[in-house]
């Protein structure tokens, strides 16, 4: 939910030929995925199943550690996938100094068949990374809390087009005016709560405080709307797109005032559980990543901060996920693949709308490269970025960690990516 990510209509890729065989993705993708998380940084189907054999090959990459080379064609030892390529890419995000920890993977179908970790999990004790390690997944998030919502529409408990005033009484101006499928799909007009000034990084001293005190701030969904309703809309309903996070936290309180439940206990018992992602957590207010991860860091002129710890209400349902690459391929090859969604609840999220350019669905975004058309998310929070791709037909997967260090990324770093996404998406 990066305050840089999506603010507007503007292009997010443009497409091209499917003649070569490698491509470089389209620029736009390239900069919405490494675009610096800002304060609040919060980012018809095809039939598949979702993959259950066992890797057919990992690699784990350190800023240290030589990459196995590719053989005479220039191809790594797994079928269908460059290993030397993603292992020199991935390491190359770090070596340029633009993020602190790397990780990536890539699938078929949700089978793994390549995995790697370049960079440090702690800059203090230099620790590796873990390829296998958790991180906060920003606006991803909201594929996860988008995919309840639906499954509420296909249960008959919610319309598509329930107006927002019948869904939550009062919530925001014009509720009446204002549908569920608008809230999803951004293009309700409602003010994205992180452009407040209370969230503007370019204000002076703004971030300085938030590393003093406002990490730990406890939010409610009610003030982050309020903060949103402070501001006029940007449009009448429907009639534009400019992508705000206030949407997401309204879908989420939506689901609990539909079930009772919270966003984060309906999420856990209707994807974590069915899937077995045993590394994806919805927190409420815990502060601290669980398990294995990687550090998140601000460099700043007084030297580096470490930011992993924060209160995820800032994002909530917009934004507060935590996950690992593994999971992600899971859940996303499951999504496309029809297992979370009958047909047509589906087909709704991944219709693109003419406001945003065709390029985003209901919790989905929709990115046209040289190598295809992908369906997925990115996300930002403090100190982590994600990607989240995966083609239609389920050939290919690609899940990615960066631990940006600072609010704007080196070109040698986002060129790095550019290559790691090529060589992730692109089929021979």
């Amino acid at each position: 939910m990066s305050v840089a990510e999506h603010t507007d209509g503007t292009d997010r890729g443009s497409g091209g030929g499917r003649g070569r065989r490698r491509r470089r993705p389209a620029a736009r993708l390239v900069a919405l995925a490494l675009a610096g998380a800002g304060l609040v940084g919060v980012t018809a189907p095809a039939a598949g199943a979702l993959g259950t054999a066992e890797p057919i090959g990992v690699v784990t990459v350190t800023s240290t550690q030589d990459a196995p080379a590719p053989d005479a064609a220039g191809r790594g030892p797994w079928k269908g996938v460059d290993t030397g390529a993603l292992n020199a890419s991935l390491r190359g995000m770090t070596d340029s100094g633009g993020v602190s920890a790397a990780l990536a993977r890539v699938g078929d179908h949700g089978r793994t068949l390549w995995k790697g970790a370049s960079g440090v999990a702690d800059r203090t004790t230099g620790a590796p990374a873990s390829p296998d390690g958790r991180f906060r997944i920003g606006s991803v998030t909201k594929t996860f809390v988008a995919t309840v919502a639906l499954q509420l529409v296909a249960e008959g408990r919610l319309g598509l087009d329930d107006p927002v005033e019948r869904l939550l009484p009062g919530a925001v101006p014009n509720g009446a005016e204002i549908t569920l499928r608008q809230l999803l799909g951004h293009t309700s007009g409602v003010f994205n709560y992180t452009e407040d000034d209370a969230f503007d990084v370019n204000r002076p001293g703004v971030i300085e405080q938030w590393l003093e005190s406002g990490r730990y701030t406890r939010w409610t969904p009610q003030q982050l709307v309020a903060l949103a309703n402070a501001h006029p809309a940007y449009f009448a309903p429907g009639q534009g797109f400019h992508y705000s996070n206030t949407n997401y936290v309204l879908v989420g309180l939506i689901i609990e005032r539909a079930t009772g439940r919270s966003w984060q206990q309906e999420v856990e018992r209707r994807v974590v559980r069915p899937l077995h992602l045993t590394g994806t957590f919805m927190p409420d207010h815990g502060t601290a990543v669980p398990g294995p991860h990687a550090h998140g860091y601000y460099d700043l002129p007084t030297g580096p901060v470490d930011v992993t710890e924060l209160d995820p209400s800032m994002a909530g349902a917009s934004g507060a996920g935590i996950s690992t690459t593994a999971d992600l391929n899971t859940f996303i090859t499951a999504l496309i693949g029809g297992r979370l969604l009958p047909r047509p609840q589906l087909a709704e999220m991944m219709t693109a709308t003419p406001q945003s350019g065709n390029r985003y669905g209901l919790g989905l975004e929709r990115a046209t490269t040289d190598c295809g058309v992908l369906w997925g998310h990115t996300g930002g929070i403090p100190g982590y970025n994600t990607v989240l791709y995966t083609s239609a037909d389920l050939r290919r997967q690609l899940a990615v960690s960066m631990n940006a260090q600072g609010i704007s990324t080196p070109p040698e770093t986002r060129e790095a990516y550019e290559k790691l996404q090529s060589a992730g998406t692109c089929t021979g």
